[in-house]
């Protein structure tokens, strides 16, 4: 993950959230920017040698700090009442589902914030995370990383979605083309999404494959 660059110092006072029912990180001056060229087939393919799921484990330990850094440094643009809803592209709407099973509508940053809290409790429990020598990982433990990564996707969905024009303003766009191909590859490599998971940003994956 040698293309992420930090993005903690980052300014963010005084930009304003425009929710656009246009797409415009389908424009080709932007969907053609990275940070890098590095072969994102050889970084997300399981090396030789290499336990899968110790593989999905510590990638899923990296996509979420990039991840969550990511969206922590656009909270200020992204509030309750900017955002009342959690969506995606195409008018898609994220609805939480907590332990009870009961679907909860909130704003996104609401949203975000169980998911990013759900994810971080998955990751620090070592019945479900293992990380002594030894140590097996549960069963089910393939079924909690799609979860983790619809998540994930679903949290870049809406930065797409409702934050792209402050991500362009940032000069941002780059790292988030990086990363949203990094993850989309993965997930592909790994059988982690279905088509119906990805459908609201399938027209940028075929974009930035187009790119190489």
């Amino acid at each position: 993950n040698c293309w992420f660059i930090g993005l903690s110092a980052l300014q963010l006072q005084g930009i304003n959230n425009n929710n656009l029912e246009e797409r415009p990180y389908l424009q080709q001056q932007y969907v053609c920017q990275r940070i890098t060229h590095t072969d994102m087939f050889a970084l997300t393919a399981l090396p030789p040698g290499v336990d899968k799921a110790e593989w999905l484990a510590s990638n899923t330990v990296a996509f979420f700090k990039h991840i969550n850094l990511f969206s922590s440094a656009l909270s200020e643009i992204c509030t309750p009442s900017t955002c009342p809803s959690a969506c995606g592209p195409g008018n898609t709407v994220y609805v939480w589902t907590d332990d009870h099973g009961r679907k909860l509508k909130c704003s996104a940053p609401l949203y975000f914030d169980y998911a990013m809290s759900y994810i971080q409790e998955l990751l620090t429990d070592e019945d479900v995370f293992p990380t002594k020598a030894g140590s097996v990982f549960p069963t089910g433990f393939v079924f909690l990383v799609q979860k983790v990564f619809l998540l994930f996707f679903r949290t870049l969905a809406h930065i797409y979605g409702s934050h792209y024009r402050e991500t362009l303003a940032l000069g941002l766009h780059p790292h988030l083309n990086t990363l949203f191909t990094h993850l989309t590859l993965f997930c592909r490599q790994h059988a982690l999404l279905e088509p119906e998971d990805t459908e609201p940003l399938q027209d940028l994956i075929t974009a930035l494959g187009r790119q190489g």
